[in-house]
């Protein structure tokens, strides 16, 4: 058996009605809070309650889309200006990343340049993060649980990682009250990421034991939950079920890394306006395709039998065959709703810089068989719709 490790966020705080403890959690960590968040003021009706009850004068950062370098800097600026000692994130995965990467960077001595991959020095953290308490709003990134963040430079077209160990946030709150009545296409969008986040890390190159049982327990709530979910928004036991798929995909991704679906979902997000579960649905089908394609033709059974297990969790049929899986994953998608890549104003020639900037992505190294530039082309091409 291959060595591994796991690691996630220091406590797990889960179930309907958690947020309640919300004050005492934070309060155990510091006393002068950032809170970042959505541009969305509805949590605000218990959270301002709460932290003045607790004596926790706070300043907020606003992240209205997904994080940028820049965004990220006024919120680092914003927290050492206010003397803040523990970060807040309330919000969906973009929150939550940027809370991390506040964290992260206040006691930093140089630009968060310096620390990101790829476009970055990808130097390791000087200093250790401030406190951050991670508490999802949505059902689909796990980010809760996850050490790194990425952030969107868009002068680059690009985004990037802010990653290390020390950034895996001190406490994960998931109270899936806060999911209820979420839009459909949110529910649906992030819902997907969960899946593919609890697919990838199960057939990959750095699957676990630990790993492995926590997919298995994700991929058989997303299997019932996500189009209960998105039937009717208001039912508690889908997204009790889809919460804990989503923390599940999280611990998963997090200790057994993605492939190339999430190779190409963060050079796509930024190339283009599209949201990250989406576009990470679209590709899923084609992924799972190509990989089985190149794992028969390599003669790996092994993985193979793998896929078969997934669309005997999915399907809910033991003797379902890998293709089975595909098919599953590809209807889904289709009664969602979700929409193809040309959607977000992608072309055809946009294909080889997508195929070029994706093959440079650290998830890229985790897929179960490396596939070729014409491989990933053809997924593209059919993403596109």
């Amino acid at each position: 058996m291959p060595a591994f490790e796991f690691a996630t966020a220091g406590r797990i705080v889960f179930g309907s009605g958690s947020r309640h403890g919300l004050g005492e959690l934070l309060g155990g960590h510091g006393r002068r809070p950032l809170v970042v968040r959505g541009a969305s003021a509805r949590h605000d009706a218990w959270l301002r309650p709460l932290l003045t009850s607790h004596g926790l004068p706070h300043e907020s950062c606003v992240v209205a889309g997904e994080p940028t370098l820049d965004l990220v800097r006024a919120g680092v600026d914003g927290a050492r200006q206010a003397g803040s000692d523990v970060i807040l994130g309330l919000g969906g995965g973009s929150v939550l990343d940027a809370a991390k990467a506040i964290a992260a960077l206040v006691p930093q001595p140089a630009d968060v340049l310096d620390y990101l991959e790829v476009i970055g020095r990808g130097r390791p953290l000087e200093a250790a993060p401030l406190p951050c308490i991670a508490v999802p709003t949505t059902a689909g990134t796990g980010s809760e649980v996850t050490r790194n963040a990425v952030l969107g430079s868009p002068g680059d077209r690009t985004k990037a990682s802010l990653r290390s160990p020390a950034m895996l946030p001190r406490v994960a709150l998931v109270d899936p009250e806060l999911t209820l009545s979420l839009p459909r296409d949110v529910t649906a969008a992030t819902g997907l990421d969960a899946l593919a986040q609890l697919v990838e890390p199960f057939v990959g190159l750095k699957a676990s034991p630990l790993t492995d049982g926590v997919c298995r327990e994700g991929l058989v709530r997303v299997s019932w939950a996500l189009r209960a979910a998105c039937r009717r928004p208001d039912d508690l036991a889908a997204r009790e079920a889809m919460c804990v798929a989503s923390l599940c995909g999280g611990l998963a991704l997090a200790n057994a890394g993605l492939g190339a679906v999430h190779g190409f979902a963060g050079p796509l997000g930024g190339m283009f306006d599209a949201p990250h579960g989406a576009v990470c649905a679209v590709l899923l089908p084609g992924v799972m395709a190509a990989n089985l394609d190149g794992l028969r033709r390599r003669g790996d059974t092994a993985v193979v039998g793998r896929f078969r297990e997934v669309a005997a969790l999915l399907t809910g049929h033991p003797d379902a065959t890998p293709d089975d899986g595909v098919a599953w994953v590809a209807q889904l998608v289709a009664e969602l709703g979700v929409p193809p890549l040309s959607a977000y104003g992608m072309t055809t020639a946009d294909i080889p810089e997508a195929v070029a900037k994706a093959g440079r992505a650290s998830s890229m190294r985790g897929n179960p068989v490396e596939l070729t530039d014409e491989t990933l082309a053809a997924i593209l091409a059919q993403a596109l719709g």
